[in-house]
Formats: structure tokens, sequence, C-alpha cells
């Protein structure tokens, strides 16, 4: 958008700039021509009033005499055509054919004294021509050779100067366009930031009230409804962590109460009863785990998402720290449940160069695990395959099985909140896991990037963007 705005605004200024400078150049060219026609025509009358007297008394001594000055200071030719002769000055002929058409035109009585508009780049000379005589008799004409160099160079000069100034002001133009089009457009890219961020987090900082008094208005707006919004979320959020963390008391107490009550019973139907409310206890707990692990990971996903917002510069970073131990340690944690459920884990080679994301260990650890488990619960048998990778500017964590994996419309499904396969509902779990990854992955700056494996089966891929190294060295690389 950017772009855009300040591309419209370049154009109309050079536009501008154009016009403003073709009508300088056009007036200094018209005055120039105006100013050599003045000058030279003024000499053409007097010669044709000289060229009328010797018409008159047969003396061309003296009309030769004017004509040969006036070439001798102008560097000019002259030719007269009187009725008994022709007289010419200054190596002008009357031979040339401009000229014969000239005089021919005066013998009509026809005056040809204008001058055509100055050209800084023209060259040659131009014709002007007056007749002369009495009133009902032409008795000859007068052609004059017009030198326009020295007016041209006059007119280049003008021209140079007038270009440079149209530079610095086609610069001040364009940078004035770009300081407008940042002051005018910054608040509404802020605003637009916002919006995202908003919408993808629930939260969103206060925007700095600068630009146009209409866009001031609308940032203080956004600020208050953002406040309105993030705070109504986030009491929902909080409402959610409490009431789970409250739970677990009673629920806890319960539990006990059931383990009491299990040792008063009798017969093996009671056992049996009692064994089934236990498993719906348990599941219970498990989805208040969950929740409290997803509020906590979404609450560190919109604070990291905040303070990105507010101050990029000041997002704190993990220290970036090599992903291949940590998968390792998980897969050993892993291999007792994989061995249970008869699945095979392989870990593929570390990359042959050190690879580095930045990343909290512990959330890194936490999302490895979910997938394992995952994978544990619903691919019994299959192979579970973990690496990591780097590509290009990305270094990937990947977890695929060669199970039965997910449909086109179940992977898109398969990160939303409690959402559980069709053909995994007597598989336990709380549908929350791929969801508390996706969180934890945002929160260091990765996505969760779920797929299909080949030829089947489920890819999990932990996706992070290689981190910028700090030089912290002192003293350049010392060599001097």
């Amino acid at each position: 958008m950017r772009l855009r705005v300040l591309g419209v605004l370049s154009v109309l200024c050079l536009v501008v700039v154009f016009l403003v400078s073709g009508t300088i150049l056009s007036s200094a060219a018209r005055e120039l021509t105006q100013e050599v026609q003045i000058n030279r025509v003024a000499s053409l009358n007097r010669l044709a009033q000289v060229a009328f007297d010797a018409a008159g008394d047969g003396d061309t001594a003296r009309l030769q005499r004017e004509m040969d000055t006036y070439s001798a200071l102008y560097a000019e030719g002259i030719v007269v055509r009187l009725q008994q002769e022709t007289l010419s000055s200054g190596g002008l002929s009357e031979a040339r054919a401009d000229v014969q058409d000239a005089l021919s035109l005066a013998r009509l009585n026809v005056n040809g004294t204008a001058l055509a508009p100055l050209e800084p780049l023209g060259s040659g000379p131009q014709v002007i021509f007056r007749p002369f005589g009495s009133a009902n008799q032409v008795l000859g004409g007068v052609a004059m050779d017009v030198n326009l160099d020295a007016a041209r160079a006059k007119l280049q000069q003008r021209w140079l100067v007038v270009g440079a100034a149209a530079v610095a002001l086609a610069a001040v133009l364009l940078l004035a366009a770009a300081r407008v089009t940042g002051w005018v457009l910054r608040p509404v890219l802020r605003l637009n930031s916002a919006v995202t961020e908003l919408g993808r987090t629930g939260r969103a900082g206060r925007l700095p009230e600068d630009g146009p008094p209409e866009l001031r208005e609308l940032s203080r707006s956004f600020t208050a409804m953002a406040r309105t919004v993030s705070d109504s979320i986030e009491s929902q959020r909080q409402l959610i962590a409490d009431t789970s963390h409250q739970l677990r008391n009673p629920i806890g107490a319960l539990r006990l109460r059931l383990d009491v009550l299990q040792l008063e019973l009798k017969t093996e139907r009671e056992h049996d009863a009692a064994a089934s409310a236990v498993a719906e206890l348990e599941r219970v707990e498990e989805i208040l785990d969950d929740v409290l692990k997803l509020a906590a990971a979404e609450h560190r996903a919109s604070e990291d998402a905040v303070r990105a917002f507010n101050s990029p510069e000041a997002r704190p970073v993990a220290a970036p720290i090599d992903p291949y131990p940590v998968l390792q340690e998980e897969m050993e944690r892993a291999a007792p449940a994989a061995g249970r459920a008869g699945m095979r884990l392989v870990l593929a080679p570390p990359p042959q160069a050190p690879v580095l994301v930045a990343c909290e260990p512990a959330e890194l650890a936490q999302m490895v695990g979910e997938l394992l488990g995952n994978a544990v619960k619903y691919a019994p048998g299959a192979t579970v395959t973990a690496s990591v990778r780097a590509e290009l500017s990305t270094v990937t964590v990947e977890i695929y099985d060669d199970g039965p994996g997910l449909s086109e419309q179940d992977l898109a499904r398969a990160s939303t909140r409690f959402w559980r396969a069709p053909q995994h509902a007597s598989v336990r779990g709380t549908g929350l896991g791929m969801t508390i990854v996706g969180e934890l992955a945002a929160a260091n700056g990765g996505r969760l990037v779920l797929g299909t494996a080949a030829p089947h089966g489920l890819s999990a891929r932990l996706e992070f963007p290689v981190p910028v190294l700090e030089d912290r060295s002192e003293g350049g690389d010392g060599r001097g």
C-alpha cells in the first residue's frame, strides 16, 4: 500500500515539475525570440528607409556603407534588391534559395519579420525581410540573415539552470511525498498489525496517536475496543484456568473417598462399578490437566505476541539450543509406552552440521512429548521416526509414522480444541494435544504443520526460523 500511494504521489510531483519547467522554458524561449526580433526588425526598418532614399536619388553608396557597417558589427548578411541593381553585404548571396523566396515575397509587398521560436538545440540562421516603396508602388525589398547562435547559447544556459532547479524541486517534492506517505500510512499499518494480533492472540497493545487527526481518533477508538476485547478474553482464560485448578481439590477428595469406598465393597459387581467411576474420574483429571496446559500455552503465546507488537526490539528471545538432544531424550522417555503398544521408535542421525533453534528447552520437550504420545496412542504397531533437519532458513523437527494417518478434511481440523477423529473415539484422550503443541510453537516463533507421511501415516513438523546469532566479539577479528 505504501508503494502504491508513494508511486501515485511521485507521478503527480513529477508531472507538476514537468509542467512548471516546461512553462518556464517556453516563456524563456518566447522572451529571447521577441528580444532578438525587436532588435533585428528595428535594424531592418532603418535599412529599408535608407534603401528607399537610395531608390529615390539613385545614390547607393550610403546604403552600401550602412549595410557593410551592420554586417561587420553583427556578423549578419544583408541583401537589398532595388529596381536597377541588387546590393549585398556580410557574404550573403541572393542566389540562396531562402533569400530568393524572401525577396520574391517582398516584391509582392509581403512582410516577413516574425522569427520562429528559438530552440536550444537548433542550428542555422533565419531570414527576415520587408518591402519598401511608396503607398502605391513597391520599389524593392530588404532581406536580413539573422544569426541566432548567441540567443540559443543564452537559452541553453537558462535550460541548464531550470533543469537543475527542476531536479532539486523534484527531489524535495519526492522527499516530501515520502514523508507525507509515511505520516499518513504509518498509523494505518500499525492498526493493521494490531488487528492481526488481536485476531490471532486476542490481545493488542496501545497504539501510538500520530498521523492525521482522523487516524489519531481511530487509533484511540481501536485501543479502547482492543482493551475491552482483551480484558474479556483474558477473563475467560483466567476463569477456565482458575476453575480447572480449583476443581483439582474436590476431585482429589472424591478420588480418596472412592479408594476408601472400594475397601468396603464386597461383590464383584460393586468393584466393577467403582472401577468405572475411578476411570471416569481419571478422565476428568486428564481433561483438567490438558486444559491447564492449554491455558498456560495460550497465555505464553499471547504475552509474547503483545510484547513483540509493542516493542519488537525488546521481544524476549530464548537462547539458541540444539534440538537433537531434546529429541533423543524424549524418544528414550517414550520407549516403554511404545514397546507396550508394539511400536518401533527410530531416531534419524543428527544433521551433519549442527543446527540451533531459539526455543525454551522445556517447552520443546513438552511439544515433542505430546507428538510422540499422540503417535503411540493412535498408531499402535507402527514405526515412528523422528528427525531434525535444516532447510534454507528453517529448522524442522519432524515426527512421522506409517500408521493409518488422517484424511485431508481431518488434518484441517486436527488442531481444533477437543476435536477427535471419529475412528479414534474409543481411544482415551482429550483432543487438546495438537492445540497445546500449536500454541507452544507459536510462543517460540515457530509453527506446527500437520501433513500426510509417505506412503501413509501422519507427519507432524515443528518449523522454527534459523536464529540470528549476535556477534559478541569485541575488537573485530584482530587484524589491524
